[in-house]
């Protein structure tokens, strides 16, 4: 089963077992730091969405990684079940390479056989509220909303011509996360913000294991599906992340 599917069943069954495991109180803040490597398994590009526009994939151009992956999360109980979150995750990579076909970019030509600079960026800021539905000594289940802020940039450039394509906005997405206790020291934390439809698609998704180094911090490993794009009149990109990571979090 797929996580966002796991993700949705496991909502189902929390609703069904509200009445008999109460909210209990927790840490009003927890702060996870993710440190780790990232794939591209995906990335193609088609700027102008026309005639105009060159379709090419810069993940058979510049090889699929890894590069640097990092997020940083924080969550704020103000009272009860009602929370907010507070996440950064930069990614960004720049590599030269040489495309065996003269592409078409953004208004510039940029020919074949000629080594190219190829920059990829796609930080993404969000900020959310959530509900927690479920929480006692064993699992944990919450759902809400997250405003993402998309910053992304595709800049290519070589010797007599250069051309950057930029993005920035707010996409709105929706958000659920999960835990479940396997004993004192180990527990599975999974979290998805997501939403399809329309011109395009933004899918984080992540499944971790944790281990309790102390009553307030754990050390874990996460792995993490990253995926989304758009196609519109002005663009078409569409790329896919997959990315392991070590994780420190701490409760306060």
């Amino acid at each position: 089963m797929k996580l966002p599917q796991l993700m949705l069943c496991s909502f189902g069954a929390c609703l069904l077992h509200l009445c008999i495991n109460p909210v209990a109180a927790e840490q009003p803040l927890s702060v996870r730091l993710s440190v780790g490597s990232s794939w591209q398994t995906r990335n193609d590009v088609q700027i102008p969405n026309s005639d105009q526009g060159t379709r090419f994939s810069l993940r058979d151009a510049v090889g699929s990684g890894p590069v640097p992956a990092a997020r940083l999360e924080m969550n704020w109980s103000m009272y009860k079940r009602h929370g907010l979150r507070i996440m950064l995750a930069p990614l960004s990579y720049s590599e030269s390479v040489e495309f065996d076909q003269p592409v078409d970019f953004d208004g510039q030509r940029f020919a074949a056989n000629e080594t190219t600079r190829a920059s990829y960026r796609f930080n993404s800021w969000r900020v959310g509220y959530h509900y927690t539905f479920l929480n006692n000594e064993v699992s944990m289940f919450r759902a809400g909303a997250t405003l993402k802020v998309r910053d992304a940039e595709i800049r290519l450039g070589q010797s007599d011509a250069d051309s950057s394509n930029d993005d920035v906005g707010i996409v709105p997405l929706l958000y659920l996360a999960g835990s479940y206790k396997l004993n004192d020291s180990w527990k599975i934390r999974a979290d998805l913000d997501g939403l399809a439809g329309g011109p395009g698609r933004a899918i984080d998704a992540g499944l971790a294991l944790d281990f309790a180094l102390t009553k307030r911090w754990s050390l874990g490993a996460e792995v993490r599906i990253l995926d989304g794009g758009a196609d519109t009149d002005d663009v078409y990109n569409f790329a896919q992340f997959n990315s392991a990571a070590v994780a420190l979090s701490a409760e306060f």
